[in-house]
């Protein structure tokens, strides 16, 4: 991340106002995000050209490039449109999961003046419009200090709190399946059980933990906005990292005039972060279900590792 080169580009002349930027004013800027993801295939029994062609689609899952748009209030968070070659179904289950808990594959629309959020995700081909209220992060403000480009940047903490009751949610529905595996063939299945619930796609949900979020922001560009969730700083976020995700702005235009309506996303089915959650849930034992045999076709030793 520290060797991607920052370049600016001014589409026009703002008019600067008493602090600093005009009042009535939009700016898009783009953001690169990296995510680290524990992967190992050595135990698996599938050839080297297989190995190479998941941790390509590994690598694509894991770094992206998404652009906000924002004025004062209002922003909209989005990945840039790329073409995708064609692959078979290796991995694809496990990556689909992962684009799900991390939110990577939506629209993510914030309303700082209502308070709100809406993010339009997709979970294994249905779209579901997710309708909350912002977090209230709880900033630490630093006098630590470093350039982003032309702006000169401050540095931020907040502590995640672990969301532990979507976790307890899922681990009751891979204990719910193994008992039922269980009680099905009896003693005989009591290995089976505990090599399920070992094996299964919901064990390699890793427990959620309390992480310390740092985050860098601009006081020129005064506006409480930021990309994803992040929000709340007196400046524009430009930097962003969880200690597994790091997102860096590496451009930026803003204007005064020609600017363009800030909608927020309306497709899908709406429902709330946590009736998302329990879809999820639901989904997830499914996917249990289909791995019951243990690490079958399809099932890699990848760590499905939740975002905020």
């Amino acid at each position: 991340m520290k060797n991607i080169q920052f370049t600016l580009l001014i589409l026009a002349v703002i008019s600067v106002s008493s602090n600093g930027v005009a009042q009535d004013f939009q700016g898009k800027a783009t953001y690169f995000s990296k995510t680290s993801i524990d992967l190992n295939l050595d135990e698996r029994q599938i050839s080297e050209e297989q190995k190479q062609r998941i941790r390509e689609r590994m690598k694509n899952f894991s770094e992206r490039t998404y652009e906000l748009t924002f004025d004062k209030t209002t922003s909209l968070y989005e990945e840039e449109e790329k073409l995708e070659a064609p692959s078979n179904s290796q991995g694809g289950g496990g990556l689909r999961v992962f684009a799900s808990f991390s939110g990577a594959d939506g629209k993510y629309y914030k309303d700082i003046q209502d308070q709100k959020y809406l993010n339009q995700t997709e979970m294994f081909g249905k779209q579901f419009l997710i309708q909350d209220s912002l977090n209230q992060w709880e900033w630490e403000l630093g006098s630590e200090t470093k350039k982003i480009g032309n702006y000169t940047c401050y540095k931020a903490t907040a502590i995640t709190r672990p969301d532990t009751t979507s976790f307890n949610r899922l681990r009751r529905t891979a204990s719910s399946a193994g008992d039922r595996q269980g009680q099905q063939g009896g003693e005989t299945n009591a290995h089976a059980k505990d090599s399920t619930q070992n094996n299964s796609l919901l064990s390699r949900i890793e427990e959620p933990e309390e992480r310390i979020i740092t985050a860098w922001y601009a006081p020129e560009i005064p506006i409480s906005q930021g990309p994803g969730p992040y929000w709340g700083l007196p400046g524009l976020i430009l930097e962003v990292n969880d200690g597994r995700t790091a997102i860096l702005c590496n451009m930026i235009s803003m204007y005064a005039e020609d600017k363009e309506e800030i909608k927020a996303p309306s497709k899908g089915k709406k429902v709330s972060q946590e009736e998302y959650d329990q879809i999820l849930a639901e989904k997830m034992e499914e996917m249990s279900e289909r791995f019951r045999a243990g690490n079958r076709r399809g099932s890699n030793s990848v760590r499905i590792i939740r975002g905020n």
